[in-house]
């Protein structure tokens, strides 16, 4: 599994996931898992949280995105990445090019945080803005991919993202033992995709819930609706409260 052209319609395998953790160690951070007597008390249950906010890059998607990179024959490596995103994965994926010494652009929404933006840049990154939305977005970045004919690393619609990410749960069930449920979030479905893929494969004992904030819950709605619903951006918290 190497560019995103091959792996388009490949099925990734808790082999991919090994391989993944061995690429990307030397790039990531083995996250420390936390715990809170006080949230203990408040729930009635014990928890432990795996610390994703402080991986570099500060996101666990540096680690699809390492995955991605590091994996690219020389050949293509030559070429350079690219992706659009408005935030995590965009600088994620800016690092992972960086380690690697390789041309990354980054098709972002000129309204996407500044700080984000800033992070691009530093890592060594290209940024071209496009208008905030889905149409703008994929447009802009067709005309990116089709000048520069780089690696296109989707924020989560990518084997070698998903295989990357899967070793977030890998880690944690090595780190506690006896762990009854698993919540990942779920956004564009990489981390949650990645998490099922480990826990069914050597945990399947554990129960795995996908989390999602209440005023951007596509992943509810879709499921509900039975295709899937891409929202541009997420519902006011009025709106949101009011949904049936």
């Amino acid at each position: 599994m190497s560019s995103a052209t091959e792996s388009t319609m490949y099925i990734p395998t808790y082999d991919d996931v090994l391989v993944a953790h061995e690429r990307i160690k030397p790039y990531i951070h083995e996250t420390p898992v936390l715990t809170s007597r006080f949230l203990n008390e408040l729930t009635g249950a014990e928890l432990f949280f795996k610390c994703e906010n402080l991986q570099k890059a500060a996101a666990f998607k540096v680690r699809g995105a390492c995955n991605a990179v590091f994996g690219l024959t020389d050949e293509e490596a030559k070429i350079g990445v690219a992706t659009h995103s408005s935030g995590n994965h965009a600088l994620s994926l800016a690092y992972a090019a960086g380690q690697r010494g390789i041309d990354v652009t980054v098709v972002m929404p000129r309204t996407a945080p500044q700080a984000k933006k800033d992070a691009v840049i530093g890592y060594g990154g290209t940024i071209v803005e496009c208008e905030p939305s889905t149409s703008s977005r994929e447009a802009v970045f067709s005309e990116v991919v089709a000048q520069s004919g780089a690696d296109f690393v989707h924020p989560y619609n990518d084997p070698r993202v998903i295989a990357g990410q899967a070793t977030c749960s890998k880690e944690l069930i090595s780190q506690v033992d006896n762990l009854d449920i698993v919540i990942a979030p779920i956004g564009g479905g990489g981390m949650i995709s990645g998490t099922c893929l480990t826990l069914s494969t050597i945990a399947p004992e554990i129960n795995v819930y996908a989390a999602e904030p209440l005023n951007a819950d596509d992943a509810a709605r879709s499921l509900k609706a039975g295709y899937i619903i891409a929202d541009d951006a997420p519902i006011p918290l009025p709106m949101a409260l009011k949904c049936p």
